[in-house]
């Protein structure tokens, strides 16, 4: 009897060192500042592209360079690129693995309709500090510092709070904060309901490995070394208590944010709300698939709510 339970006192130490190391392989894959392989992005022009004027005209132009410090101290960098004349600024955040660098199309469409734009470098990315993505919750607090930051600055007294992928989740999160009088809609391309649910999602896509326990172990992870856990980072939840116009918009072809996310928030959403279903899009590309559309059809909603 004494041996079966050094056994199974073996075996549990043996089960629960292979889940640590495995939850901090996937923390270093998934939270850890870094290259991030399993994601190709690239600010490389094609003449052929749609947005490539966009893009062109991001790379080109004058930028003024933004810094703020984060609340728990990390110096935040951002571009800024005023509209002559222009009372309207959007808050713009790229995605996973992204940087601001990445954003020229929806800089670019949104300059195009009157916007100076500001475009932050979330945390633990780009020029920006930190060591853990926050998978939208703590950059939440962040880009709603960008906002105060913009009224402080500018003479901006309408504010547009838009992101894609990770950014657009960020953005819906921050959306169930308190918010700034001058935030007025937001816009948000590519959101996903929760790290844990995306994070679930992903696993098995990508590793065909289920959630439980290892998304379990490495929130858990997460939690003692970032101070967030995936459930935590709840944007269908926060959602719930937004009451500014939200527009969302998901591609029905999206293997990396699968367009059920999109459809689940949108139905949580109070009203005004807004949901774009792009057909044959993948994860934020409905913008290169038809830029005039996508510039139409955000342009009519915030013409109601902003304009």
């Amino acid at each position: 009897m004494k041996k079966l339970w050094i056994t199974l006192g073996v075996l549990v130490v043996l089960i629960g060192g292979g889940l640590l190391g495995a939850g901090s392989y996937f923390y270093h894959v998934a939270i850890a500042r870094g290259d991030k392989a399993f994601v190709t992005q690239s600010t490389k022009l094609s003449k052929k592209s749609q947005v490539y004027h966009q893009k062109y005209w991001y790379q080109h132009v004058k930028k003024q360079t933004w810094t703020i410090q984060s609340a728990d101290g990390l110096k935040l960098v951002a571009w800024y690129v005023p509209k002559r004349g222009s009372a309207k600024t959007v808050v713009l955040a790229h995605g996973f693995a992204g940087n601001k660098a990445l954003m020229g199309a929806w800089a670019g469409m949104y300059h195009e309709l009157g916007y100076n734009v500001l475009v932050p470098d979330a945390r633990a990315a780009g020029a920006s500090q930190g060591q853990a993505v926050g998978y939208g919750w703590l950059e939440r607090k962040d880009d709603l510092k960008w906002a105060q930051t913009v009224v402080q600055r500018t003479k901006t007294t309408k504010i547009v709070m838009s992101g894609i992928s990770m950014g657009a989740a960020g953005m819906t999160m921050a959306s169930g904060e308190r918010q700034l009088p001058q935030i007025k809609a937001y816009v948000v391309d590519s959101p996903f309901t929760s790290a844990q649910a995306i994070i679930s999602y992903q696993a098995k896509e990508m590793y065909h490995l289920p959630a439980f326990p290892l998304v379990n172990v490495t929130s858990a992870i997460t939690r003692v070394r970032a101070g967030y856990s995936f459930k935590t980072a709840d944007a269908q939840a926060a959602i719930e208590r937004n009451h500014r116009p939200i527009m969302i918009i998901s591609g029905t072809k999206d293997d990396f944010v699968p367009t059920w996310m999109g459809k689940a928030l949108y139905r949580h959403a109070n009203q005004p709300k807004r949901l774009w279903l792009v057909k044959g899009a993948g994860h934020t590309t409905a913008i290169t698939q038809n830029y005039q559309e996508y510039k139409r059809r955000v342009a009519q909603f915030l013409k109601q709510y902003v304009d």
